[in-house]
């Protein structure tokens, strides 16, 4: 049964929580509110921070079965809640992405009428630094604006009937695979109401591959297993192969009857990372990825499509990685990145500093994301916590974040599942004593440093950039509602506290691209949106000549935005394209060429000597490629030509253009093609020829 749709709701209170739980009090004056929702999308709650009290009347025949078990689950609240049923207390389950079941077995038998309370609470953060609530990127300011609480029944809420035993949950982990056989490992809990014999039936597409008869104790029963799978269709990323699934059922019964199933679709396939190189199936594999944070503001109005979507376009820009930044998405991200061959990064719902008392729930969801999405093959990373440390002073020296609490939480990822490589958090630097690291989120050219810098830093501190999670620079969007939030006839005064609100860097917006500096609102979001492209192009580039040596990916720092923003994203909220969405297609391209970049302005007379390189991430070499650079200044031109074989999945040095300036002021450019078997390859490269000192 599924009581989705209008309940009532009031704010709630000690008069509430003592006379609104039971079934004589009269609802009827209480505003109406939609589950799946949010208590802010209903216009008596728009302002509300909550707690909200939810209640819904609901019709069920008692069981005619003694054995049969009536459960009411609670699919996803945002963010604790205390659960009431006729007023008897449920629990007080806390954790906004998985799901909360309770027994009411007992009530049932009791009436057929009933009534179902919620209580949920979603406390805005008030010290960034001590937060007490695991809504991750939810409740971040840079990623969903300052305004916004996600506090409801964000799913639905469904009353369910099993036989006496219950598959509290199951757990499917495909521990290692190759050509000859694939290793599945199955852990269950199983809530039986008596003590029996039973029997756990395990299927795999359909094929009984596994019967165990055992006794069950009165409660809980947990029970680990291991499956052999002979000749197994391997999955592989998009780019590597096929996407073949497998659908593994587990069910028990209790004297001849089933009692419960649970089902799940896998895939088979075998992931390691080392030095930040990601191999699936062992074949290594540069991964290009990108950031995604909540696909809609109103997550309960995102539909499977909406979310569907957001991979399809990832995937559309050359990419095969998808770092779930900050949150856990709905199912249907995950079941489409199986369809689509995508891998992800799964970061849990932890940004920024926790207060101490966070740890032990900290575990616990940790545990139950195994659970939840432990089955699907397009997870290949665990990432613990996301930014515990701020500042680079922070990242150098012991807190409490990052050297307890997010060793507590990898730690309990690593017992859950074996399978996969886990990572404690992300964005903390090479550090004393070892100088050892974690995924590097860089911030050149947008608040720290110039974009040109990489060069140079990946040159000095090679570890910085084994793999780049996030980097990027802020852009502004073709979004009326963002436009509203400058008087174009007020330029270059600007309210830099609305643009705030909505999510952009104020600092990093007046170093780096200056409103004075242009004549209109347009201007500005066009210049913007051109360094945005320029940035992530560039950084593309160089990262990927650094392939395997020593980078083994990175992550664009975001795809799109959950609202009408100021971000990094490269789609707005409409999902329409920013300039850097096109640039990231061409920088991700199989097949390219490049070459160091020019100088911002070059001197008549200068000698220049640029390398140029192949990078191909292509399976096969490709033989007999012809290279050619073309440089073109006013009044004339040269031209160079290399022949040779470029190796598969490499980056090769063709060849070093020099080249003397010429005394012809104006724009020099540098174009470069590569005619190789699958097409060809091009780039280009300006820069401005001036008299006298640089």
């Amino acid at each position: 049964m599924d009581l989705g749709g209008v309940w009532r709701a009031t704010i709630a209170d000690d008069e509430v929580r003592r006379t609104g739980i039971g079934l004589s009090t009269d609802d009827s004056s209480w505003p109406r509110a939609e589950v799946p929702g949010h208590w802010r999308l209903e216009e008596a709650f728009a302002d509300a921070d909550g707690p909200v009290l939810y209640r819904r009347r609901f019709h069920r025949d008692r069981p005619n079965d003694r054995d049969e078990r009536v459960f009411v689950t609670l699919h996803g609240v945002f963010y604790q809640a205390d659960v009431w049923l006729d007023g008897a207390y449920l629990g007080d389950p806390e954790g906004y992405f998985m799901p909360h079941t309770f027994d009411i077995t007992d009530l049932c038998r009791l009436a057929d009428d009933h009534v179902l309370a919620i209580e949920i609470t979603c406390s805005p953060h008030g010290d960034g630094r001590a937060k007490r609530s695991l809504t991750g990127a939810y409740q971040e300011p840079a990623s969903v604006g300052s305004s916004w609480n996600p506090g409801g029944p964000w799913r639905t809420v469904t009353i369910d009937s099993t036989g006496p035993v219950r598959i509290d949950r199951c757990r499917v982990i495909c521990r290692d695979a190759n050509a000859t056989r694939a290793h599945l490992r199955l852990t269950t809990r199983l809530d039986s109401a008596v003590a029996g014999p039973a029997r756990v039936v395990t299927s795999v597409d359909g094929q009984v591959v596994a019967e165990q008869d055992m006794p069950l104790a009165a409660g809980t029963n947990d029970l680990s297993w291991n499956l052999d799978v002979d000749r197994p269709r391997l999955w592989w990323p998009w780019s590597l192969g096929d996407q073949p699934l497998s659908t593994v059922e587990v069910s028990v019964s209790m004297d001849g009857r089933e009692s419960d199933r649970y089902t799940v679709t896998t895939g088979l396939r075998e992931v390691t990372v080392d030095h930040g190189i990601v191999s699936v199936n062992g074949e290594r594999l540069f991964s290009k990825g990108v950031n995604l944070g909540p696909s809609r503001l109103d997550l309960a109005r995102a539909t499977d499509d909406d979310v569907r979507r957001d991979v399809v376009l990832a995937r559309e820009a050359g990419l095969d990685l998808i770092r779930c930044k900050g949150h856990i998405a709905p199912d249907s991200l995950y079941d489409a990145a199986d369809r689509l061959g995508m891998l992800v990064w799964q970061d849990l719902p932890l940004v920024g500093g926790y207060a101490r008392s966070v740890r032990r729930q900290a575990v616990e969801q940790a545990r139950a994301a195994v659970d939840l999405l432990g089955h699907h093959p397009s997870i290949a990373i665990w990432c613990a916590h996301d930014s515990p440390s701020a500042t680079w002073i922070d990242q150098q020296l012991p807190n409490w974040n990052k050297t307890i609490l997010d060793r507590w939480v990898k730690r309990a990822i690593e017992q859950a599942d074996e399978s996969r490589p886990v990572i404690a958090a992300s964005g903390v630097a090479p550090h004393l004593p070892q100088l050892d690291g974690t995924a590097t989120h860089l911030h050149l050219g947008w608040g720290r440093g110039d974009e040109r810098d990489l060069p140079s830093l990946a040159a000095s501190l090679p570890r910085l950039v084994q793999f780049v999670s996030a980097f990027g620079a802020q852009s502004l969007p073709e979004s009326e509602t963002i436009a509203r939030l400058v008087d174009e006839a007020a330029l270059p005064l600007v309210d830099w506290q609305r643009l705030g609100d909505h999510g952009a860097d104020v600092d990093a917006f007046q170093q780096h691209l200056p409103v004075g500096d242009h004549r209109s609102y347009a201007a500005w979001r066009d210049a913007s949106q051109a360094y945005q492209a320029q940035l992530a192009r560039h950084h593309i580039e160089h990262l990927r000549r650094l392939k395997y040596r020593p980078t083994g990916g990175f992550c664009v720092s975001s795809l799109v935005d959950p609202a009408p923003m100021v971000s990094a994203s490269i789609l707005d909220h409409d999902r329409r394209p920013k300039q850097a969405y096109a640039a990231i297609i061409e920088a991700c391209r199989p097949v390219i060429v490049v070459a160091d970049r020019f100088a911002e302005q070059v001197v008549a007379g200068q000698a220049l000597a640029l390398d140029v390189h192949v990078i191909s991430d292509l399976r096969r070499p490709l033989e007999g490629s012809r290279c050619t650079a073309t440089m073109t200044w006013p009044g004339g031109h040269h031209e160079w030509a290399w022949r040779g074989d470029i190796p598969a999945d490499d980056c090769v040095r063709v060849a070093t253009v020099q080249f003397v300036v010429p005394e012809s002021p104006g724009v020099l450019r540098l174009d470069l093609t590569l005619d190789h078997g699958d097409g060809a390859a091009t780039n280009r490269y300006e820069t401005v020829i001036t008299r006298g000192a640089a």
